[in-house]
């Protein structure tokens, strides 16, 4: 059908250690966003002004992210004036969001060309810096619903962790797996064709992923300590073994990524060959404790939509927030282990929270090329309890 959402092309850059040190720590997060979105247009020989919008994800939208990150980033790129772009915050899915409602608005007739995108620079702009000591996001009402409060994402882990029955050992070695198969991925050449290099202020350039610990084991791993509990905490949660540590969690990282969306229609009038289409998605809201659980039912929620069983598809991305996510969901719903995350995930790669969903999605879609796989399902948990899922076709 001539508003089918195609994929053209997905970029990203390397995985930057989310640190005052790290890699991509010297990059502003507007130009790191910026060399993307120059990058994409420049290799699909696109002109930047038929581009209808551009739709990016952000968490932190504060300090240097703050400002709509994403219209800053474009102008930043030399995009014409006439471009105009939007921030998003779906937490941990935000760019797959971002991805989702610029498919949507291409199928619904609203958009020709639309790029999708996300950035995060976790080095720069810390993880809940948006609020000031002494500020809670939880009002009145909502402590009136949930008496016991809210917990962060480390302690949905170990909630899960602890409901789930998983062992340390279990998730060191889910851990050292995804390290293992991001290295040999890049030893492929797996990541070529999604990455940009990054030019930092001094010259040199950053081009492969400073996350990827090729050397880890899981009996290296099991050297370290609880990374959450603290002597409150486990008063609040007696029952909980505190087993989620640094090493088998995703690390504070900096990063970008985009994607090229058209119509079918608009990229046959351009000479655009389209690497895959849009198939169907879900979002779906879960318990705000066991916030990291929503991947189960909204995958459940679009194989019912698509009319397809997890026997159908040949790759499943679920994010890698931390081991227990991909262990619980694999469980669940019975998957097949070899297509679970096969190039490593965000333990290895990185979670740079607002670009991770454009990252799992370039990858993915690697990962169906490399194959020759038809369909693959992209699924994330985000904070506050939600997640999104995607189902891509390859062409």
């Amino acid at each position: 059908m001539s508003n089918e959402a195609v994929i053209i092309d997905v970029v990203r850059t390397p995985s930057g250690r989310g640190k005052p040190n790290g890699a991509l720590s010297g990059v502003h997060p507007a130009d790191l966003l910026a060399g993307v979105l120059a990058e994409l247009v420049r290799r699909n020989d696109l002109d930047p002004a038929l581009v209808d919008d551009v739709i990016g994800g952000c968490v932190t939208q504060s300090g240097e992210q703050g400002y709509n990150v994403t219209r800053t980033a474009l102008l930043s790129a030399g995009f014409p004036e006439s471009v105009p772009g939007t921030t998003i915050d779906r937490q941990c899915g935000s760019s797959q969001q971002a991805a989702t409602f610029a498919a949507q608005g291409v199928i619904a007739g609203s958009y020709d060309i639309v790029i999708a995108c996300g950035v995060e620079s976790m080095s720069r702009v810390p993880l809940g810096s948006s609020l000031r000591p002494g500020q809670d996001p939880s009002g009145r009402l909502l402590l009136e619903r949930y008496p016991n409060g809210l917990v962060g994402q480390g302690v949905s882990a170990e909630l899960i962790t602890r409901r789930w029955g998983l062992s340390r050992a279990e998730l060191d070695e889910y851990a050292a797996r995804s390290h293992r198969l991001a290295a040999d991925a890049t030893g492929r050449g797996d990541f070529d064709r999604a990455l940009v290099p990054v030019r930092l202020p001094d010259g040199s350039s950053v081009t492969g992923d400073e996350t990827v610990r090729p050397g880890t084991t899981a009996a290296g791993l099991a050297a370290l300590p609880p990374a959450f509990r603290t002597d409150a905490l486990a008063a609040r949660f007696p029952d909980l073994d505190w087993l989620t540590t640094a090493g088998n969690s995703s690390p504070l990282t900096d990063g970008a990524s985009a994607v090229l969306i058209m119509s079918a229609a608009r990229a046959a009038q351009l000479g655009c060959t389209p690497r895959a289409r849009f198939d169907s998605f879900a979002i779906t809201g879960s318990d705000p404790l066991l916030m990291l659980t929503g991947v189960i039912p909204a995958t459940r929620r679009i194989l019912a939509r698509s009319g397809l069983d997890l026997d159908d598809l040949d790759a499943y991305e679920v994010n890698e927030a931390f081991a227990c996510v991909p262990l619980v969901w694999a469980r669940e719903l019975g998957a097949d282990p070899a297509r679970l995350n096969p190039d490593g995930g965000a333990i290895a790669l990185g979670h740079a929270l607002g670009s991770s969903g454009t990252r799992l999605l370039g990858t993915l879609l690697g990962t169906l090329e490399r194959t020759g796989g038809r369909f693959g399902l992209q699924t994330m948990c985000e904070g506050g309890g939600m997640a999104n899922a995607t189902i891509i076709e390859r062409l």
